[in-house]
């Protein structure tokens, strides 16, 4: 029996009051969505790996709906750098204008390598949970100052029933030459957090074993191993290492097509083996019935993935016979079949259709017997398709055009007369539909430091010319190693990976290739990843939670005022002024509850603001109450499994050009960097007490602290006439601090964490510091690299670490210094045709080029250019964007330098 096909008028935003249950179901979805628009973000980076002393580049793409529109529902982006420890290492804010902004982050010289996350959110995304904020993994390494190279490889065994991990770690220097015979302690971090200590020697290959019990069995349960290498002349390396998986177990579950394993009907069962280290598994296996005969084998085909035909009869119990690729096996149940429900059969297979079919079990309802089923296929809340069978029928098929889907994630939902859903498939539809990207040269050969010039012609899929905005990273293709199948791209994120939870292990491997192989395994990808958007119970309940993040329309500050009794001013005037930049002043008037708002602010990182409120009859006795809005926390890495144990492993040549790079900018004089130093000695001493300080060498390590007492008792109306003469070392010219050991340049001005410009001083209220720090000698500003080498005055103001808190300054009046936006940096790319431009020194960029705000105009048609770097080699550009309609596209084009 064919389902008959509903044509729901608003199969975006129906409204009929008809009691059908597909027109009830249409209505739920409709009122879901209007109150839960699904935004996304996608950060196009300009490579898949940095080193310390390097700048991350981003173009970011914020989108709504399954149609991917341009989002104009938020207009602020929080971009953040979080370490392997889930510590926030930077953080900026942007303004965002027609869903498009763009940023970088700065790495210091001295960051400690290892593996970092670049997450991306709007205020309004918070509502749906982090699992959906962009979130990518990248390595960032160390190649300077960096003579000990230490790499672990571990095997897995068990002991007493225990399972145990055998670490051999390995260590050289950037020759390759092994530290042999050298002494080495260690401590074990569990993720019990227990910790074991030992020590032992190298041997005549640099290596060391090291066993210990291991219990974490998956990559959110990861430990390190802290080593000391130490060296000649009193010197130590330490390294820290990361244990991934402390176990070699493999999971392995299986997944009926529908969800239902219905005895007598034949169907499609998924499976997915997962190593301790989150990655796919190769698996291959028999299932066998509860008297031991074989009905089926299986076999991974991708990943970890495969899938296998089964027909359960009634009566019977089914299991699967894993080897794994050790050779052990092991028995995994089957999920149990039922004699009651339905069996929901997907062939996705044609190249124009989708073929479902819906078989009952031996057993269905007397309702269902009688009653209709229908069939909803919808994609982000939209419904796309909707079916009904005629009342009775007890087997359905329905031949669905794919052209009634955009290109993504569908959800099909078979539903009861009732609207109870019972089955559940997911399924891709991958159409030609994205932009076509003309990128082109005048030539395929280049010389080195030539200028290259870029076209860029953007289409539909029609040929039809578009308008639309562009991001480009140029490339060099030899020092910058690619796994193109690992890849996180505009295509894989928002079509793909922002709608599923959990882990997507190489999601470039769907979309670089299309064919019909990779069109397979993302459909069995399907069958075993959870889509939990939203949950049915709470749609057709209307029991779905109401938004507790507003979506951010501009920087605002509010709040509430209230007597000294707590009682609410109504119509209070409420002012809100700063002398950062030039005077500024707004006012605005508190409603019946006391709220006052100040919305469409445009403000720097650490601007001091002062808020003062007064009734309507001039009272100044009241009390200021901020709202305080909760930053978000930082979960376990959904993506642990791409964390690197080894983080240089495959970027031998990035690393070996970062090194040149950073010694040639050294040479020169260019660039900031640190000065590294050979041998620093320090006397020990006890750090004055410093609570929330930013400072890196850790807090009161420094030359000089200012504590709050002794910038309390000067009383300057000024804060830098009160650190004239206070400072040792310190003389100020305007208003701006110079080191005296350094007076050709200003001192750099830390607040909070935050860099600063000099003109910040006299913006905080003396009143609000709890310490200054005053950063002179080289063995302090190393750490800060070139960004520190005239001097680092480190603020931290009585709010402490960043967050903010406020400060009352009398009755009536507060002093805020909220988290403005970042300004940020136009990526500086050499011009050789300039005489100016310093010829002798040698170009070793990796990113040659990047620009994110590349604009077509109406015939499609943008171009760019820039030079060339040293060496020959193969450049790769990349280009990646989205036109006025939603319509995205990516294309990778090469050129040779020779």
């Amino acid at each position: 029996m064919l389902f008959t096909t509903v044509m729901v008028a608003a199969i975006c935003g129906f409204t009929s009051t008809d009691d059908g249950p597909i027109e009830k179901i249409a209505a739920q979805l409709d009122k879901w969505l209007s109150s839960h628009p699904q935004e996304k973000v996608y950060l196009q980076l300009d490579k898949p790996c940095y080193a310390t002393g390097d700048d991350i580049w981003f173009k970011a793409y914020i989108t709504v709906g399954s149609s991917h529109q341009l989002s104009a529902l938020s207009r602020v982006l929080n971009v953040e750098l979080i370490d392997d420890k889930d510590s926030v290492s930077q953080s900026i804010k942007l303004p965002v204008t027609a869903g498009l902004t763009w940023g970088d982050f700065a790495l210091p010289d001295t960051l400690k390598e290892g593996n970092y996350r670049i997450r991306a959110y709007t205020n309004w995304m918070r509502n749906a949970g982090e699992a959906y904020f962009f979130d990518k993994t990248i390595a960032i390494v160390n190649a300077t100052g960096n003579d000990v190279f230490a790499k672990a490889t571990y095997t897995f065994s068990t002991q007493n029933g225990q399972a145990k991990t055998n670490a051999t770690v390995n260590y050289s220097n950037s020759d390759g030459t092994p530290y042999a015979g050298t002494p080495v302690s260690y401590e074990i971090h569990t993720s019990l957090n227990n910790v074991i200590k030992g020590k032992g020697q190298t041997d005549d290959k640099g290596n060391i074993n090291i066993s210990f019990a291991g219990a974490a069995t998956n990559p959110a349960d990861m430990g390190r191993i802290v080593t000391t290498l130490k060296l000649a002349g009193k010197k130590a390396a330490t390294k820290s290492l990361l244990i991934k998986a402390a176990s070699g177990k493999v999971d392995v579950q299986f997944f009926a097509e529908g969800g239902s394993l219905v005895n007598g009907n034949f169907s499609k069962i998924a499976f997915k083996a997962v190593g301790a280290d989150g990655l796919g598994a190769a698996i291959k296996g028999a299932v066998m019935d509860d008297q031991n005969n074989q009905v089926a084998t299986f076999s991974t085909s991708n990943l970890g993935m495969g899938i296998f035909n089964l027909k359960p009869e009634s009566g019977k119990t089914y299991k699967a016979q894993v080897t794994y690729a050790d050779g052990s096996v092991n028995t995994v149940a089957l999920p149990v079949a039922t004699t009651s429900g339905y069996s929901l059969s997907v062939d996705n297979s044609a190249d124009d259709k989708i073929i479902v079919k819906i078989i009952p079990g031996a057993v269905i309802s007397a309702a269902q017997q009688t009653g209709t089923m229908s069939l909803i296929g919808q994609m982000g809340g939209v419904i796309y398709y909707a079916g009904q069978s005629k009342p009775g029928s007890k087997f359905f098929t329905a031949a669905i055009p794919k052209s009634k889907f955009p290109t993504g994630i569908v959800q099909l939902t078979l539903f009861t007369e009732t609207g109870e859903p019972l089955n559940e498939r997911l399924v891709f539809i991958q159409h030609a539909d994205q932009l076509k990207l003309g990128v082109s040269t005048e030539k395929q050969t280049y010389a080195p430091r030539e200028k290259v010039k870029i076209n860029l012609n953007a289409a539909d899929a029609s040929g039809n010319p578009v308008t639309g905005s562009f991001s480009v990273s140029v490339t060099d293709d030899v020092k910058v190693p690619v796994d193109e199948n690992a890849e996180n791209t505009i295509l894989s994120n928002l079509l793909l990976t922002s709608d599923l939870r959990g882990y997507i292990e190489k999601p470039g491997y769907y979309f670089n290739n299309p064919n019909q192989q990779t069109a397979a395994d993302l459909d069995v990808l399907m069958l075993t990843q959870g889509y939990h958007r939203f949950e049915w119970k709470q749609v057709l309940n209307d029991s779905f939670p109401p938004a507790k993040f507003e979506a951010e329309k501009s920087l605002e500050i509010s709040g509430h005022i209230k007597t000294l009794l707590g009682k609410p001013v109504v119509n209070g005037k409420v002012t809100l002024f700063s002398t950062a930049g030039g005077a500024f002043l707004v006012d605005t008037i508190s409603d019946k509850s006391g709220k006052f708002t100040f919305t469409n602010l445009v403000f720097r990182d650490s601007v001091r603001f002062v808020i003062q409120a007064r009734t309507s009859r001039d009272r100044k006795n009241l009390q200021i109450e901020l709202d305080n809005i909760t930053p978000q926390t930082v979960g376990a890495n959904k993506n642990a499994a791409d964390l690197k144990v080894n983080i240089t492993d495959g970027l031998d040549p990035f690393l070996q050009n970062s090194k040149l790079w950073y010694d040639t900018q050294l040479k020169y004089g260019i660039g900031n960097h640190a000065i590294l130093l050979k041998e620093v000695k320090i006397k020990a001493q006890k750090a004055p007490l410093v609570e929330n300080s930013s400072n890196l060498n850790g807090p009161g390590n420094a030359n000089q602290v200012l504590k709050a007492d002794d910038i309390g008792r000067m009383g300057c109306a000024k804060l830098t006439d009160c650190l004239q003469g206070m400072l040792f070392g310190v003389t100020f010219r305007n208003d701006t601090p110079y080191s005296n050991r350094s007076l050709s340049r200003p001192m750099q001005i830390i607040v909070n964490g935050v860099y600063v410009d000099a003109t910040v001083l006299n913006d905080l209220n003396a009143a609000d510091i709890e310490t200054i720090e005053v950063l002179r000698s080289i063995e302090y500003l190393s750490v800060y690299g070139g960004r520190g080498s005239n001097g680092v005055l480190v603020i931290t103001t009585k709010r402490g670490g960043g967050s903010d808190a406020y400060q009352h300054y009398a009755p009536g009046i507060i002093t805020y210094m909220p988290r403005g936006y970042y300004k940020s940096r136009v990526f500086y790319s050499p011009q050789y045709d300039n005489p100016k431009t310093n010829a002798a020194l040698p170009d070793l960029r990796s990113t040659i080029y990047w620009k994110p705000n590349i604009i077509t105009g109406k015939d499609g048609k943008a171009s760019f250019e820039f030079f060339n770097a040293d060496g020959k080699t193969t450049y790769k550009v990349v280009v990646e964007g989205i036109d006025n309609n939603g319509n995205l596209g990516r294309q990778v084009f090469r050129y040779r330098s020779q």
